[in-house]
């Protein structure tokens, strides 16, 4: 009997220890799990395991925890390598992630980046190419630190950082002017940008509560603003300001961590003489008479009064040449005016911004044997004045090597794709066919070969530059470009492989081979969708218009995640074309329609078809149908805000199974993306607000918990699939 009251006492005790360590949220696990094993399985990180595992009540290295959610990392100065994992965004409790002074990356920063960081340290690492813009929507944070990475593109937004009190990106390879939503970051306290290629003004900062500054050793211009100056600890050495301060008031405190110092190899050169050579000193001068100061002083004036004689001389004629030119009607300063060239808007090339990657590319980091391009250089001659004979041909040189992408050779792909053979044809769209590509790791790749007969001149030009620009997009839900080739007059680029293939075949073919979308994934790939629109729209700089927004350019992968493809392109295509485009019709706004004119707002339109499609089943146009209901938005339009009549729009495939509530607010946004006026359509933030309300006020989860691909939300509203 007393052994019985034992183990009940003993079971007691271990259920009130298990009741406070608790188990560790399931998602926290998952997030953990997937980081452990994308750093290769370090053995320095005690306790850690690759699968289940309880890091709060087996107190893994490194993590802290309050209840049974990971709210510090900390594993600085380990020796780690890998990368971070890409569902770090499950761990919406932890505020403080630090993996300082490792050897992470050899890639981009994974975008599912933890929503609700207070402090970011990813200091000393080898992290490379662009910022995730994930890290603009990050309001909680106070704390981010990415210096001494080799990172080269700002693709963040910092209006909603308000709380950031210390931002480094020192030692890094940025360039370009600063982002002008620097001026949002209300609290920052602490700015090092020192090290990199930083270009123009430093205006922006100059309202910033700033107390520590260090912009040394860049390519700044222009002048210091006044109240930078009375900034105690300010370093501004190693760039062309005009109104530098002196170099004493330059030198870091003593307390400055050695990582924020700046360069030794860069910083000025302080040998030079201090005296001036007109403080001569009284031994010097003091054998003179002061006969030699008086000569001096006549000579200078007889110089003087020379040069104003010959000034008013060369004024005279000027004017009176003048006047003859009025005379004889040749005012060449107006004609000069009224001239389109001199205008300088014929000279307006949209600029190719540089794009700074791991020169060795993706595949050459999986020892997959490919031949790279040996050009370096490739060069865009800009239009000219022909007629103006001091003008000399610009040139703007793009770096290939400096290309997010692994250059292919045109043998590469021909292997790869049985030599384009009509067996691997999986499409064709407006801009060329699409193959599909087997490596020779049995990497899969979407091959497009670039079709530039709308082009007629300079395609090569075109085509580097296109492959700058789509390089340089960093979106989970744009399709991810690989590679590209550029040579014997073939221009292709090599996208990743979706297995699912595009949105509109899984809708509409009835090949017996497509599976039916519930509807949680239909509101999935809406979402994923309008998410990758904000970030052409509103969130990469300078802004994208896609023009050419429908089902077909969604592809979706393993789990359905949509892929958006064709970004950039449209830019290099006549809007005329897209406009007279059959396979365009009923995607676009009658605004388009009209005038061929495409704008974000015929984007909007564009994207409020596809919706539709994902609520009815139905082909945007289909000239099967009853003339009446050929067109998708004409016949849908008036149906939306009629609930009987809704019910019966609905994807029959669908069997009954969504919440009537879910479906009313989706049709909501359908008929706002779908007006006929473009100023009354919403921006692409608007609508993806909507369809995360939709989600949190909506009976999804329970509705439709026994769905083998059910969607899950987080407490915070955000979404997660």
């Amino acid at each position: 009997m007393a052994l019985g009251a034992a183990g009940v006492a003993a079971l007691l005790l271990a259920t009130v220890f298990t009741g406070v360590t608790g188990d560790t949220n399931s998602d926290d696990v998952t997030a953990l799990n997937t980081f452990y094993t994308t750093l290769n399985s370090p053995s320095q990180l005690t306790n850690w395991v690759p699968q289940n595992g309880d890091p709060c009540g087996q107190s893994w290295l490194g993590v802290t925890c309050s209840g049974s959610r990971v709210i510090t990392i900390k594993v600085p100065g380990m020796g780690l390598n890998g990368t971070l994992g890409y569902n770090m965004n499950l761990l919406t409790e932890l505020s403080e992630l630090d993996v300082s002074n490792n050897n992470l990356g050899g890639s981009d920063i994974p975008y599912n980046l933890p929503p609700n960081l207070e402090r970011l340290n990813l200091n000393k690492n080898n992290f490379i190419g662009t910022l995730p813009y994930s890290i603009s929507q990050m309001s909680t944070l106070q704390y981010l630190n990415l210096g001494h990475n080799q990172l080269s593109d700002i693709n963040v937004v910092f209006d909603q950082l308000t709380n950031l009190t210390t931002l480094d990106l020192s030692y890094n390879s940025f360039s370009g002017t600063l982002p002008e939503s620097f001026s949002n970051m209300t609290s920052l306290s602490t700015l090092y940008l020192q090290n990199n290629q930083f270009t123009g003004t430093i205006d922006v900062l100059t309202d910033l509560p700033l107390t520590e500054l260090n912009v040394a050793n860049n390519q700044f211009s222009g002048s210091i603003p006044d109240k930078l100056k009375s900034i105690n600890n300010l370093q501004t050495h190693g760039n062309s300001f005009s109104n530098s301060p002196a170099p004493a008031a330059m030198e870091p405190p003593s307390d400055t961590p050695p990582s924020r110092r700046p360069s030794p190899s860069r910083t000025p050169s302080s040998s030079k003489n201090n005296s001036s050579p007109s403080q001569g000193s009284d031994t010097d001068n003091g054998g003179s008479d002061g006969k030699s100061s008086k000569v001096g002083g006549a000579a200078v004036a007889g110089i003087v009064i020379s040069l104003v004689v010959v000034g008013a001389l060369v004024a005279f004629f000027l004017i009176k040449r003048k006047a003859m030119r009025r005379q004889q009607g040749g005012d060449l300063e107006k004609n000069k005016r009224l001239s389109p060239l001199a205008s300088g808007k014929i000279n307006q090339l949209r600029p190719i911004r540089s794009i700074s990657l791991s020169p060795t590319g993706k595949e050459l980091k999986n020892n997959v044997s490919m031949n790279l391009k040996p050009p370096s250089r490739i060069e865009l001659h800009k239009f000219s004045d022909e007629n103006d004979p001091t003008n000399k041909p610009a040139t703007k040189k793009v770096n290939l090597s400096s290309i997010r992408a692994t250059a292919y050779t045109v043998a590469d792909l021909q292997v790869a794709t049985e030599s384009f053979s009509a067996d691997n044809l999986v499409g064709e769209g407006s801009f060329g066919r699409v193959y599909r590509a087997q490596l020779s790791d049995q990497k899969v790749l979407a091959v497009k070969k670039i079709n530039f007969s709308a082009i007629p001149d300079h395609p090569s030009d075109f085509f580097i530059k296109l492959v700058a620009n789509v390089a340089k997009l960093n979106h989970p839900n744009l399709s991810e470009l690989d590679g590209y080739c550029s040579e014997h007059g073939q221009c292709l680029l090599a996208y990743e492989f979706y297995k699912n293939g595009c949105l509109h075949d899984l809708l509409h073919l009835s090949d017996g081979n497509s599976r039916s979308l519930s509807w949680n994934n239909r509101v999935k790939i809406a979402l994923g969708s309008a998410r990758a629109l904000e970030y052409l729209h509103e969130i990469y700089s300078p802004s994208i218009i896609h023009k050419n927004f429908k089902s077909s350019n969604i592809l979706l992968d393993d789990e359905l995640n949509p892929h958006i493809s064709d970004c950039g392109f449209a830019e290099l295509i006549p809007n005329q074309e897209l406009q007279e485009s059959d396979d365009n019709s009923g995607y676009r706004a009658p605004e388009a329609t009209m005038s061929g004119q495409y704008s974000q707002k015929s984007d909007v339109y564009s994207f409020g078809v596809v919706m539709l499609e994902l609520l009815t089943g139905r082909k945007a146009f289909d000239s099967s149908q009853p003339r009446s209901q050929q067109s998708l938005v004409r016949w849908a339009t008036p149906q939306l805000h009629d609930i009987d009549l809704l019910d019966q729009m609905v994807d029959p495939a669908l069997e009954g199974l969504y919440p009537a509530k879910s479906l009313s607010r989706f049709a909501d946004a359908i008929a706002l993306c779908v007006q006929p006026e473009p100023e009354f359509r919403p921006p692409m933030s608007e609508v993806v607000q909507s369809l995360v309300r939709l989600v949190q006020r909506s009976s999804m989860g329970a509705g439709l918990s026994s769905e083998r691909n059910s969607c899950r939300f987080d407490e915070s509203g955000d979404h997660t699939f």
